[in-house]
């Protein structure tokens, strides 16, 4: 089903409403005691979100201790006894923006007894079983809402590669070249292409469209335009260019500012 794009005019639009759809849903989750999964993704597109969740917090005073951060993705190295994430101190660590830029960020405006526990955020573990976090999601209840991002270049979605089947679950796969690029603007600190990673271990775009009672995807910036076009086009799954589950997922919400839509904006 095409998923007709919401245009706003900036990227701080785009994550206040991403982030007051958010903010709805935890106020209902706790009011009936129950844990509230927040599906997360890492880099510089979710990050007008993260922004204004936190101010919605502070204004609504949010009870977050029920709130689980469930991150998408983590960087891997390659050693002798399998693959390892990549130390959280690095920039271009998700588990280390999760802790920086999203627990840390929230819990900085939540007052104590209101904040997320450290044991909630979440993220898959490269030397699990494949599906291993999917079962986890799955126990819990499944994630609330998804926050979903998409690559430039290749319209990956989480760390899924062009031609990720529709079936695939949570795993370590070796990284397209356009996604390591991708990194490179995500993170200059890289440096080259030699130094982005190789490989990630992802949720499946199976365990993004079966395990989401809703999702979001946020899409902004000039850059984006092709990746509007391809979603907004998007009838059912086209492996490649992954963030096309979109058309698949339930409830789903496609947020755009006016950049990313290719429209002018408009006048004050």
């Amino acid at each position: 089903m095409r998923i007709a794009p919401e245009i706003l005019d900036t990227p701080d639009d785009v994550g206040r409403a991403a982030a007051v759809q958010i903010a709805d849903a935890i106020e209902l989750a706790h009011a009936v005691g129950r844990t509230f999964i927040l599906g997360c993704p890492t880099g510089r597109s979710p990050v007008p979100t993260y922004e204004q969740l936190a101010v919605i917090v502070a204004e609504r005073d949010l009870d977050l201790s029920r709130v689980v951060i469930a991150l998408m993705d983590e960087y891997v190295e390659q050693g002798e006894d399998g693959f390892h994430p990549v130390d959280p101190a690095l920039a271009h660590s998700c588990v280390g923006f999760g802790r920086r830029d999203i627990v840390d960020r929230l819990n900085a405006v939540a007052r104590p007894g209101h904040r997320i526990p450290e044991r909630n955020l979440w993220y898959p573990d490269p030397q699990a079983p494949d599906g291993d976090y999917d079962r986890t999601l799955e126990e819990a209840g499944g994630i609330d809402i998804f926050l979903l991002a998409s690559g430039a270049s290749d319209g990956h979605v989480a760390l899924n590669p062009v031609g990720a089947a529709a079936d695939t679950v949570t795993r370590v796969v070796a990284l397209g070249e356009e996604t390591r690029r991708d990194n490179l603007g995500t993170f200059p600190t890289l440096g080259s292409i030699d130094a982005a990673p190789r490989y990630g271990v992802t949720v499946g775009i199976r365990t993004i469209r079966e395990l989401s009672r809703s999702v979001i995807m946020v899409v902004t910036g000039e850059h984006k335009q092709t990746t509007v076009a391809r979603l907004a086009a998007a009838d059912a799954y086209e492996p490649e260019w992954p963030a096309t589950i979109l058309s698949e997922c339930a409830s789903a919400r496609f947020l755009v500012d006016r950049s990313a839509a290719a429209q002018p904006q408009t006048a004050l």
